[in-house]
């Protein structure tokens, strides 16, 4: 019975732990994403103009390089959390576990200690989470440049 009272407090505490890092990760990326898009809209006649082709490259390319540093910093928030959090003696195992967890890979060859277990699952819905928000940006940014040339082109 005691053993039950100890470990559903800690479940408590790895659920709101991770999810305030979830939260702050998602909202990273949602706010950068409005910050993106500002820009977008001030390039907005430099994409219009011919040539497309490179403009869209250039577009996509710079979207691209923003959802690569949305996730990296994901990933170190969750690695700085998780080495605060004394799971792992290095930075770099944290950092080395993040990256495997939050990109859903899960090789196994570390793990974390059983009382802060929850977090990897945690980690790895994150990454789902942050990977299809920004795929949908991709996509999105994609889609409306590629309109946007078509209505104001020749």
């Amino acid at each position: 019975m005691r053993s039950l009272a100890v470990r559903y407090p800690a479940v408590l505490i790895q659920l709101a732990l991770g999810s305030a890092i979830l939260t702050v990760t998602s909202l990273i990326a949602a706010l950068s994403w409005w910050g993106l898009e500002s820009f977008l809209n001030r390039i907005h006649r430099w994409t219009v103009q011919p040539p497309y082709g490179p403009k869209l490259t250039g577009v996509l390319s710079l979207v691209m390089l923003w959802a690569l540093l949305i996730m990296m910093a994901s990933v170190w928030i969750w690695a700085i959390a998780l080495w605060f959090l004394g799971t792992f003696v290095t930075l770099e195992a944290s950092v080395y576990f993040a990256l495997v967890s939050f990109t859903t890979l899960g090789f196994g060859d570390i793990l974390l200690p059983m009382e802060w277990r929850l977090l990897g699952g945690l980690a790895a819905a994150n990454g789902l989470m942050v990977f299809g928000l920004l795929t949908a940006m991709l996509v999105e940014t994609l889609r409306e440049t590629r309109q946007r040339q078509r209505w104001q082109g020749p």
